[in-house]
């Protein structure tokens, strides 16, 4: 199943981002050993500053990896459940 998730950074999490850039791999490492892999990855101007696309076996590993996330009080984030259209399309039929 594929995921989007839109991240914003906190104050603490700015800082961290500041002080060692390559902390971004590291954590997308992490989420895979949860279960959570990393596709695709953008830093976006905006209201987000973070747009990534992953992929996982469920919607528990996605929460799990999103609270585990959360609990370090660097980032926020929204997930939503991408469907991508063919497979929408071929359901519709």
């Amino acid at each position: 199943m594929r995921y989007v998730i839109l991240s914003r950074l906190t104050d603490e999490g700015a800082k961290t981002l500041k002080e060692r850039p390559e902390r971004i791999k590291e954590v997308n490492e992490e989420l895979e050993r949860m279960g959570v892999k990393v596709l695709d990855q953008y830093i976006v101007l905006g209201e987000y500053d973070f747009v990534n696309i992953v992929e996982a076996e469920s919607n528990l590993d996605v929460v799990k990896a999103m609270v585990e996330m959360a609990s370090r009080g660097t980032v926020r984030t929204i997930t939503m459940s991408a469907i991508p259209v063919d497979e929408f399309i071929s359901k519709m039929k």
